[in-house]
């Protein structure tokens, strides 16, 4: 594989809501490995850009390319066979669950009792300690999510991911409403994905969660892509002056 090929290309989308348009000829990609700062007011059109990748919509107009290949309207079972895992704010973990079982939500392994097929309860209890582990997330497969902490739901939700091959992690305003000590955490969890060539986009209005963890930033506004930069050579504050004056535009 062609390691100038982007892992994503997604080219002049557009995406309607009956008159409104929600996204207007935005391009986007991300490469293996590396994290990209999407950024933008709420309404700009980063919520809607993602669930068009992770096949919750479909776009309207455009193109997206994995790995170089075309791609038709994706489905959310195509893209997790793709290898794109999303977590979304709502993080679809079930608080009576425990952690093992909402790692492997909606598909748990299978064994045969007799003619019946079962849940294998004690594949997904050794199974899911590895992503745990690698994420260094101090909790127990059979602890149930409700008693887990705000940063320690984030790690169940991305441990799923890293569980089943993701080649991108999508993380939807991953640090909303936690504490300081739940957001080093979950910005350590990113640091491990990108440790395991893992690419992530993280989806954010805050530039000072996102700023120290991302090597690119594309920022959208009112549907439009107004701004894309590499960090190097930016402070946090160069940033924040560019973007506010892309959108005041």
């Amino acid at each position: 594989m062609n390691q100038n090929i982007p892992l994503i290309q997604m080219k002049n989308i557009y995406k309607w809501f009956g008159k409104v348009c929600a996204l207007n000829d935005v391009d986007f990609e991300i490469q293996r490995g590396e994290v990209v700062g999407l950024v933008g007011e709420n309404g700009a059109g980063k919520s809607t850009l993602i669930k068009i990748l992770s096949g919750v919509f479909y776009q309207d107009k455009g193109e997206i390319f994995f790995q170089g290949m075309k791609q038709g309207n994706l489905s959310v079972t195509a893209v997790r066979k793709l290898g794109i895992e999303t977590v979304f704010q709502e993080q679809a973990l079930i608080d009576c669950f425990d952690v093992g079982r909402n790692i492997f939500l909606t598909r748990e392994p299978m064994a045969h009792l007799g003619p019946i097929k079962v849940i294998n309860y004690k594949k997904i209890y050794k199974e899911s300690q590895k992503p745990l582990k690698s994420l260094g997330l101090g909790v127990s497969p059979k602890q149930e999510v409700q008693y887990c902490s705000g940063g320690e739901r984030q790690g169940v939700a991305i441990g799923r991911a890293m569980q089943f091959k993701a080649k991108l992690v999508i993380l939807d305003e991953p640090t909303r409403a936690l504490s300081i000590q739940g957001v080093k955490q979950v910005q350590s969890f990113i640091h491990k994905l990108k440790e395991n060539k893992i690419a992530v986009i993280y989806i954010t209005h805050d530039l000072h969660h996102v700023f120290q963890l991302a090597d690119r930033f594309v920022v959208l506004s009112r549907g439009r892509k107004v701004l894309e930069t590499g960090k190097e050579g930016l402070t946090l504050q160069d940033l924040e002056n560019k973007l506010l004056k892309v959108t005041t535009n």
